[in-house]
């Protein structure tokens, strides 16, 4: 599996622990498990492995989890596939710039 390449400190994600029931929706609908179950309730473990897609937020009945969407690495991606813009998320030497441009390709 290729590796990710991640942009620090730039994810719109923000956790609300004192709004938190625990009940672990969210770490069932992130699929880059960026967070985690710690004392009863849900926390933030890789706040810049999260590609801002907004599940947690739409799935977090609490509303302790929020997140912009389509401001992130994934977005960026799709734009590029899509031929919009290229990705800035993506160093130049990066696994998945071969991956984006391949797929960029296949989708023109």
């Amino acid at each position: 599996m290729q590796s990710m390449v991640y942009l620090k400190d730039v994810v719109t994600l923000a956790h609300k622990p004192e709004m938190c029931n625990g009940c672990g929706i969210c770490l069932t609908v992130c699929p880059r498990r960026v967070l985690r179950r710690s004392n009863g309730k849900v926390e933030v473990a890789q706040r810049d492995a999260c590609i801002e897609c907004g599940a947690c937020q739409r799935n977090c009945p609490q509303g302790a989890v929020t997140v912009r969407t389509g401001v992130g690495c994934a977005s960026a991606l799709i734009n590029q596939m899509l031929g919009r813009k290229k990705a800035c998320c993506v160093a130049d030497d990066a696994p998945g710039k071969t991956i984006a441009s391949n797929t960029a390709r296949l989708g023109s």
